[in-house]
């Protein structure tokens, strides 16, 4: 079992933020939270016009990314538009929170490399802090102003995707759950995302994946897929890894905002 909770005070702040420079309506706050005794620097996006409430997805960052990755902003930017809040935080070693050597170890340790010491373990510290940092952005959410924490959604991006699988199937308060260019494979031993994803059921769950994908091959993919209940979609589209098309961005955001009734 992975503690997802933290008995320390949240420590929350919130503040003035700057909008992504494609969205320059939007407004944004800078917030961070305390977490196992890390600080856990964030963004929130909200619609240009209203008081909200508004519904809420946490957006997720993938490996070497950071709550203010541009495909982050190209995906919530729009979401905000329509009217909900976007939620990202950095991950350990990532964003604000990056370290020359850890990051560095960090990437080769994913990659299935060996460098130094044990990097399979900095892996598993990385899930395990990550999950606690999720569940703590989960709470945060429900005392910010304007923010609908009841209605709730998560979706990530690659190692965002696998980590986020974990931390959904522990914490029931993200009502949907989508996945982009994700699978098995990334986690450590007994965290990785098949041990965990049938949790997430029965709240539905859909998978984007793109065909060509050189970090998570289709039989990777479908073992992740395999290993969910249901309900769940699992939808392919042409590219790499990196290529997300703006049509699987399209999927995601129809299949959120039904579930968040917007």
């Amino acid at each position: 079992m992975i503690a997802t909770s933290d008995a320390q005070p949240l420590g929350l702040w919130l503040g003035e933020g700057d909008p992504p420079e494609r969205f320059p309506e939007l407004r944004a706050l800078a917030f961070s939270l305390s977490s196992r005794g890390d600080r856990v620097p964030g963004r929130l996006l909200l619609p240009a016009e209203g008081d909200g409430p508004f519904p809420v997805v946490m957006l997720q960052h993938g490996l070497g990314g950071s709550c203010r990755a541009g495909y982050l902003e190209a995906t919530g930017g729009p979401w905000a538009r329509r009217g909900v809040a976007v939620a990202s935080i950095d991950f350990p070693l990532h964003g604000a929170r990056a370290d020359s050597k850890l990051s560095q170890r960090l990437l080769l340790a994913t990659r299935g490399r060996e460098h130094g010491g044990a990097p399979g373990e900095l892996v598993r510290d990385l899930f395990r802090q990550a999950v606690v940092d999720l569940a703590r952005t989960a709470d945060a959410l429900e005392r910010m102003p304007r923010i609908d924490a009841r209605r709730l959604a998560y979706a990530g991006f690659s190692m965002g995707s696998v980590i986020g699988v974990v931390f959904c199937a522990h914490d029931p308060r993200p009502r949907a759950v989508a996945l982009a260019i994700g699978g098995a494979g990334l986690g450590p031993p007994g965290m990785d995302a098949p041990d965990f994803i049938a949790r997430i059921a029965p709240r539905p769950l859909l998978m984007l994946n793109t065909d060509r994908d050189e970090i998570f091959p289709r039989e990777r993919v479908q073992a992740l897929f395999d290993a969910a209940g249901e309900p769940k979609e699992l939808r392919w589209y042409e590219g790499a890894h990196a290529d997300v098309p703006g049509r699987a961005l399209k999927d995601m955001w129809s299949f959120l905002s039904a579930r968040l009734g917007v």
